[in-house]
């Protein structure tokens, strides 16, 4: 069980850092859009490695290869809106929007090395790989709302860079996850 929540943990960094700058950007952010940001962000970490586990090591190469680019490309992308936004955006609208596309985007970004974790769990036995999965699940909903939280005391410091700092930390973990890749491919 302690291994289950330290890799639950590891997985979900990212998770808890792109709900740190969700925090951040939208610091009046109400306690439902906040326990919904780590339900989703739950349940992606939960069903990623379930997908990765079901689908099987057929496809572990397919997916090795291209979750680094997949997470380069959606978190570059929401990082580039935040700092575009950032630099146009007057004093008057502070707060950043954040409707359910852009959270499912997220989910999908900061879960997909989740899902070749799947993979690694095939030898086990059912119950045992749900246990873990569900698991990441509850440990990323947690830490992903305590970091909403820490991001939101910190949004409300920073105020107008808020969004600017947000779009800089999800390129940054687009580039990690890449950087990462590549060294290993390297």
């Amino acid at each position: 069980m302690l291994q289950n929540i330290l890799l639950g943990a590891g997985l979900a960094v990212d998770a808890s850092a792109v709900s740190m700058t969700n925090g951040l950007t939208n610091p009046k952010m109400k306690v439902s859009k906040v326990l919904f940001i780590g339900l989703l962000f739950g349940l992606f970490q939960m069903g990623m490695p379930l997908i990765g586990y079901l689908v099987g090591s057929a496809f572990e190469e397919f997916i090795s290869h291209f979750t680094p680019w997949i997470a380069l490309i959606l978190l570059g992308f929401i990082g580039g809106k935040m700092l575009y936004d950032g630099f146009k955006k007057d004093e008057a609208e502070k707060e950043s929007v954040l409707d359910l596309k852009e959270l499912l985007i997220e989910g999908v970004a900061t879960s997909i090395d989740a899902l070749t974790v799947g993979i690694i769990y095939i030898g086990q036995s059912f119950t045992s790989a749900i246990i873990a999965f569900s698991t990441f699940g509850v440990v990323t909903f947690f830490m992903s709302v305590a970091a909403v939280y820490i991001g939101k005391k910190f949004g409300t410091i920073f105020e107008k860079k808020a969004q600017i700092i947000g779009g800089l930390i999800l390129i940054g973990i687009g580039l990690k996850t890449f950087i990462e890749y590549l060294i290993v491919v390297l």
